[in-house]
C-alpha cells in the first residue's frame, strides 16, 4: 500500500517545515508527498527546497496564488499511491490521525473516508473553531450537504478527506478555491458512494496566525453545493 499526500501551501513559512517533519514521521506506510506552492511570497518555497525528504516527493510551484482547489488539480495527475489524502500546510490537523483513516480504508475496504472534527463529541470545541459563527457556518454547511446529497456527515468541510486513488483521479475537478471541498463531496456523492467518517483531533488557528478561509468562502460553498446538485 502507498499513500499519496497532497499538501497545498501558500505563505506558511512558520509551519511548513514542522508539517513536513510530521508527515515524514509516519513510518507504517509507504508515502508519496506532493507539495504545491501556490505562489507564496514569503520564504515557504525556499524552506521546502531545503527540507530533506525521506519519501518520494513532488514539488510543484504556481506562479500566482490560484487557490486550494487549483493546487489539488495540479497534483491530481501525479498521484501514484493506492490512497490519496489532503493535508493542509498549517498545524491544524495532525498526521498521527492518518492511521484511523487508513485502517478503515485498508482493513474495511472503504473507498472514501473523512476525518471529522466533531464526531463522537458532545459539542463543538469553540476554541478550536475560533468563533461561534464558524461553528454555526460549519454545522449549517454540513446539514445542507446531507440534505442535497443524501449523506450522513457531521463535518463535511474537514480538510482530512481520503479517497481510493482511482476514484479520485477520475473525478474532473473544476473549482480553484476552497470550494474544492463542497465540489469533491458533491461529485463523490453523485457516484453513489457513501462517505465514512472517523473522529480526528483539531487545533484551529485564528486569522492573526494565518487562517485564510473567510465568510465569502462559506457563501461560495453553498452556491457550489447547489450548482453540483442541479448540474
Amino acid at each position: 500500500m502507498k499513500l499519496s499526500i497532497i499538501i497545498p501551501v501558500y505563505n506558511e513559512q512558520a509551519t511548513i517545515l514542522e508539517i513536513l517533519k510530521r508527515v515524514e514521521s509516519i513510518k507504517y506506510i509507504q508515502k508519496q508527498i506532493i507539495i504545491i506552492d501556490d505562489g507564496s511570497t514569503d520564504e515557504t518555497f525556499k524552506l521546502i527546497n531545503k527540507f530533506r525528504f525521506i519519501s518520494e516527493y513532488k514539488l510543484i510551484r504556481h506562479k500566482s496564488n490560484f487557490g486550494k482547489g487549483s493546487c489539488i488539480k495540479s497534483a491530481q495527475k501525479y498521484v501514484s499511491g493506492n490512497i490519496v489524502i489532503i493535508q493542509d500546510a498549517d498545524l491544524e490537523y495532525d498526521p498521527c490521525d492518518y492511521k484511523i483513516i487508513l485502517d478503515q480504508m485498508i482493513l474495511n475496504h472503504q473507498k472514501v473516508v473523512y476525518g471529522s472534527r466533531v464526531l463522537n463529541k458532545k459539542r463543538y470545541n469553540e476554541k478550536n473553531f475560533i468563533s461561534n459563527f464558524r461553528v454555526f457556518a460549519n454545522h449549517a454547511l454540513t446539514i445542507i450537504t446531507n440534505i442535497l446529497f443524501n449523506q450522513k456527515l457531521t463535518d463535511a468541510h474537514t480538510c482530512y478527506k481520503a479517497f481510493d486513488s482511482e476514484i479520485f483521479k477520475n473525478i474532473k475537478l473544476c473549482e480553484n478555491d476552497f470550494a474544492f471541498c463542497p465540489e469533491i463531496t458533491a461529485k463523490i456523492s453523485k457516484l453513489r458512494l457513501k462517505i465514512l467518517e472517523v473522529p480526528i483531533s483539531y487545533f484551529g488557528r485564528n486569522y492573526k496566525q494565518g487562517k485564510k478561509i473567510s465568510f465569502y468562502d462559506g457563501i461560495r460553498a453553498i452556491l457550489v453545493l447547489f450548482k453540483y446538485r442541479l448540474f
